[in-house]
């Protein structure tokens, strides 16, 4: 008998769809080695993911279900070997992660393009030309300082942008912080509900159990009275009646009416 069958009926049965998933994760990745087409591997990668999602999923189950059991008087063998197939639970599935990004990161560098030669098209633009030898030595200090404004005040865009464009970055870098750690959470939140609906219809069912044994014991007892009544009743309207014999408590009234109905 498994050792794990021994402990917990539950357990055994959520290590049997862990091995299940991990079957079907091992022949997957086999069968990924042998597909070229590019969309193919994609949707065979996203079969696996879901997959390796269901067994992180039930490999939580199982960590739940060893320590609600820690407490139930199990001696630390059992605890011991219950904690080490755990780990090696979550050591199988982490290769199996490791080899789902070494094909992602294989897949997408396959599908990388890069145009190495995109560039500004050559355009024929007219030039007004002011020649400096037509121009006063005031007008060429003008012009020049106008353009240093021009100049200065592009610069002074150009960080405000960029300043903006940092302090959206940081916004954002938080905000998806945030909404990583709440989903995190939910994700937990959700796992724990999980369990619990299992534990209650669990609870259920063997509620079940127990009201459908006492509907049988009130049956039989209901028969039970059925019969002493009809016995009863029996012996009332024919007292000579051998068949059935006397109730004790029920002969000696019987008699006592006859004499009281002779005695009148």
């Amino acid at each position: 008998m498994d050792p794990i069958s021994a402990v917990s009926e539950e357990l055994a049965e959520i290590e049997g769809q862990i091995n299940d998933l991990f079957r079907a994760l091992s022949n997957g990745f086999q069968k990924l080695e042998k597909i070229k087409d590019a969309n193919r591997q994609s949707r065979q990668l996203e079969d696996l993911t879901d997959k390796m999602r269901d067994c992180k999923s039930l490999i939580k189950d199982f960590d739940r279900e060893v320590k609600s059991l820690e407490g139930s008087g199990n001696d630390a063998s059992t605890n011991r070997m219950l904690n080490d197939r755990r780990q090696s639970m979550v050591k199988e599935l982490n290769s199996y992660v490791a080899l789902k990004k070494k094909y992602s990161s294989s897949l997408a560098s396959n599908n990388k393009r890069f145009d190495l030669f995109d560039g500004p098209a050559e355009e024929n633009m007219e030039e007004n030309v002011l020649l400096a030898s037509n121009m006063s030595n005031q007008e060429l200090m003008n012009k020049g300082n106008s353009m240093m404004d021009d100049t200065d005040q592009a610069i002074e865009r150009g960080k405000k942008i960029v300043q903006e464009t940092i302090n959206v970055g940081t916004d954002t870098s938080a905000a998806l912080k945030a909404q990583t750690d709440q989903m995190s959470r939910v994700v937990n939140e959700l796992d724990s509900i999980h369990f619990s609906l299992k534990k209650a219809s669990k609870l259920v069912k063997e509620i079940g159990r127990q009201v459908a044994t006492d509907k049988c014991i009130m049956a039989f007892l209901c028969l039970i009275v059925i019969g002493v009544i009809a016995i009863i009743i029996v012996k009332i309207v024919n007292p000579n009646n051998k068949d059935i014999r006397d109730i004790p408590g029920l002969a000696p009234p019987a008699m006592n009416r006859r004499l009281l109905w002779n005695h009148y």
